[in-house]
């Protein structure tokens, strides 16, 4: 593997999971000596998202994007959304018979019944036509797997997550400002419906509440709970200050199909409060690093008594290294579907 292109519709200034594993898997591959493309909103006239004006959604043609494929020469080409970039590119790739793969991220279906009362159905069955499109389908976890499976999604492949351990970190002291009652529960993500914050916030706890993110529900929840310390969005050294002068991180998601924040509150030595759910169940599951139960307020309270130097030695073995290697070796078993799919078609 020489060149690889990545496609999402999701880049900054979002900041997600999506984007945070592509930034740090396109930085293993370069150390690896692949070069690495990026087809994003950042190069294409953009219309706000509806109900979510954070999202970027681009203006374009299969046209264009099929001469973009081609100018830059890639050597394979990743998909790692279900938005107009994603589907032009997989229409490009199509019909220029080029081999690529995707990667299922979010699970968009349950983020709609989330906002809208529509049924999750027809969507996966329109997300089932577009991942099974491609040579392979990238997930991080077992039971997302399982889960699509039952969907009738084909050519799962498994592609972890990890975290960088070298930022997430434990520190000493606390950046919180030292009137804040302990104990601190924190919450780090986007700010919107689907995330369950609220869940989080209507908790009876002592001490004190930290939410750090930003989104489309922030207005709204500053003015519900105004007890809460509402932070901002956070990056870099900042926001591993936030998650090591926590508490206990609660996770009060049932949407994901990860939480990569997960992993970077357990690098600081944070542990994790959770709904027994996908993302947190593969995660933390029984390691001993967090608490699950659907009772979120007594995970809560158990986590406080998690050791944190289990935390952090928990996350140590999860390296993006072992990620990139994985999606490696997956773009090789996906080139050799695509030939022998071709070969067939031929014969």
């Amino acid at each position: 593997m020489k060149s690889v292109l990545f496609v999402t519709d999701a880049w900054y200034p979002q900041i997600n999971g999506v984007v945070r594993t592509l930034e740090y898997t396109a930085r293993e591959l370069e150390r690896r000596g692949v070069r690495v493309e990026f087809m994003t909103p950042q190069g294409f006239r953009t219309v706000p998202c509806p109900t979510y004006p954070e999202i970027r959604l681009s203006l374009t043609t299969r046209g264009s994007v099929r001469k973009m494929l081609n100018d830059v020469g890639c050597d394979h080409v990743h998909i790692a959304t279900e938005g107009p970039l994603g589907l032009l590119a997989a229409s490009a790739c199509k019909r220029e018979k080029l081999p690529f793969t995707t990667s299922y991220h979010t699970r968009f279906p349950e983020y709609v019944a989330a906002r809208l009362p529509l049924p999750t159905a027809p969507f996966y069955a329109w997300f089932r036509r577009f991942h099974n499109s491609g040579s392979g389908c990238m997930v991080a976890t077992s039971l997302l797997e399982d889960s699509l499976r039952k969907r009738k999604f084909k050519n799962l492949m498994r592609w972890a997550r990890g975290v960088d351990t070298d930022l997430f970190k434990p520190h000493d002291g606390s950046i919180f400002p030292a009137e804040l009652p302990r104990p601190i529960f924190l919450n780090v993500g986007r700010v919107a419906v689907e995330k369950n914050i609220k869940a989080f916030l209507d908790l009876e706890l002592p001490g004190s509440k930290v939410v750090v993110g930003d989104g489309p529900q922030l207005a709204s929840l500053k003015k519900a709970y105004p007890q809460v310390l509402f932070a901002g969005t956070k990056n870099g050294e900042d926001l591993a200050r936030h998650y090591a002068s926590a508490d206990v991180f609660v996770f009060p998601s049932k949407t994901d199909t990860f939480g990569l924040v997960l992993l970077e509150a357990l690098a600081c030595g944070t542990p994790v409060a959770a709904y027994p759910v996908m993302g947190p169940l593969d995660v933390i599951g029984k390691s001993g690093v967090g608490v699950l139960s659907d009772d979120l307020k007594e995970a809560a309270l158990e986590a406080l008594k998690v050791p944190r130097e289990n935390c952090r030695r928990a996350a140590l073995e999860q390296s993006w290294s072992k990620c990139t290697e994985q999606l490696l070796a997956n773009i090789e078993t996906a080139e050799k579907v695509h030939s022998a799919a071709r070969s067939g078609r031929a014969a």
